[in-house]
């Protein structure tokens, strides 16, 4: 009887596990460090395609901020607490989700994280018919631990899931898709949430407590109509990745040494490395400075211009989101040309300047000058986010490397709040946006000094 052929591994590949189970197979080989030797196209378009997921459930919350303000009579700083519960789930979760998908797999992750947004938004339902505002946040909460669990798998696989050297730029086009989510939550609620005709607070003005009270449950109830839309979505995809056969992407020596990379391990050898702190500061402001300006965008609309109702400010957020694919295609392209932190140096000084004007003209022309600031927030999180993983050049801690980078996210919780605060002790809606110039500052300077390091390292 003919002997059968052996495997011919190399060093850097032999006895990693290729893949997970499924119907789809994976052509690719994985090499020891857990990157592969090419991307399999598939399993990287499904991937990708949870990135919007959470761009949909984030735009929602800034309709949902113009929404509540007046349904539940809450002043600026409370109404920032939308986004506040949102990104408390992925702050609280992250590290908890790593451990799982360190134990598991990424595509655990990503099922984990799907099964927990659906039953997130199912919650929207109950939460309509107790008609408070805190069992909205819990609802709120809940979607973003699945969020959590979802842009922790995702992130750090989309980087992952083909050869290191192309690995910021295979996250900056998963990232890519995360505007589709962004633009069709606010399409979404604009249509299914906020009506034509006056504002809410005319509607509401006036009413006897009967009527305001019939109002308001009317109003509550159209929340729960994006929120059947992402259930349809969300339980397609579900089924699709579980199906799917996906790299491990995990690196060996994480295998090999799992009980030694422990998460006090993990966490004292990330909290020494200087390089890893400054993109977690860099992160934290990043995204304060997306949800803040976001978040207010509909509330800047309606103070500038008091003849408009919320379905027509929303059309200022819709462009917010067309101004950042936008920027973020050009950028893209920029990068292939030029140094990337050149890049993001330039688009963070412009945003200064925009947001400037913003601040300190009082006319509804700052309104634009909010959609172009949008349009320069760039690839900013997919190559804060990639760069400051590389740092960890012990691959044993990316997997929670990766998710202390997502709790980082935790600036979406409080820059807001700080620009809500600033707003009602001002009287000043656009005097708020001080608080974003600051970020853009703050993601300018990150950058120079990545720049200075790579010209010292290239001399």
């Amino acid at each position: 009887m003919k002997s059968q052929p052996v495997a011919n591994h190399t060093p850097e590949d032999r006895g990693v596990p290729n893949t997970t189970r499924g119907l789809i197979k994976d052509p690719s080989r994985q090499l020891r460090n857990g990157y592969l030797t090419k991307t399999p196209l598939f399993q990287y378009i499904l991937l990708s395609i949870c990135f919007p997921m959470w761009g949909a459930a984030a735009s929602l919350n800034d309709v949902l901020i113009a929404q509540f303000k007046h349904i539940f009579t809450l002043s600026d700083v409370a109404t920032a607490f939308v986004q506040s519960a949102f990104y408390g789930g992925y702050f609280v979760i992250a590290i908890p989700a790593s451990r799982v998908i360190r134990r598991f797999s990424y595509k655990a992750g990503l099922l984990i994280g799907l099964t927990i947004y659906i039953l997130g938004c199912l919650l929207f339902f109950p939460a309509s018919q107790a008609a408070t505002y805190s069992v909205f946040l819990a609802s709120l909460f809940a979607v973003a631990v699945g969020l959590s669990f979802l842009e922790t798998s995702a992130n750090t696989y989309s980087s992952m899931i083909g050869p290191k050297k192309t690995a910021t730029l295979r996250l900056n086009i998963s990232q890519t898709f995360t505007p589709l989510g962004f633009f069709s939550g606010a399409l979404l609620g604009k249509y299914l949430i906020f009506t034509e005709g006056a504002s809410l607070e005319d509607q509401l003005e006036g009413l006897d407590p009967v009527a305001a009270q019939r109002l308001t449950e009317e109003l509550l109830q159209r929340t729960l109509e994006p929120y059947r839309w992402i259930l349809t979505v969300l339980i397609v995809l579900v089924l699709l990745i579980a199906i799917t056969q996906y790299p491990s992407s995990k690196p060996l020596d994480s295998t090999n040494h799992e009980k030694a990379a422990g998460l006090g391990e993990t966490l004292g050898y990330l909290f020494k490395k200087k390089e890893f702190l400054s993109g977690i500061f860099a992160q934290f402001m990043y995204v304060g400075l997306q949800t803040a300006l976001w978040s207010f965008t509909i509330r800047l609309a309606l103070t500038l211009d008091d003849s408009i109702n919320e379905r027509t400010a929303t059309n200022y957020l819709l462009w917010a989101y067309v101004a950042f694919f936008v920027g973020k295609f050009v950028a893209n392209l920029l990068i292939t040309k030029i140094n990337e932190d050149l890049v993001l140096i330039i688009y963070s000084l412009i945003g200064v300047v925009a947001l400037a004007y913003v601040v300190a003209v009082p006319n509804f022309t700052a309104v634009w000058a909010a959609v172009l600031a949008s349009g320069l927030l760039g690839p900013g999180w997919a190559t804060i986010y990639a760069r400051t993983l590389d740092t960890i050049e012990d691959k044993r801690y990316t997997e929670t490397g990766g998710a202390v980078i997502v709790m980082a996210i935790i600036g979406g919780a409080v820059i807001p709040v700080i620009q809500g605060l600033i707003s009602d002790l001002t009287g000043s809606m656009s005097f708020s946006f001080i608080i974003n110039i600051v970020c853009f500052a703050v993601m300018a300077l990150y950058f120079w000094g990545l720049y200075r390091s790579s010209r010292k390292v290239r001399a």
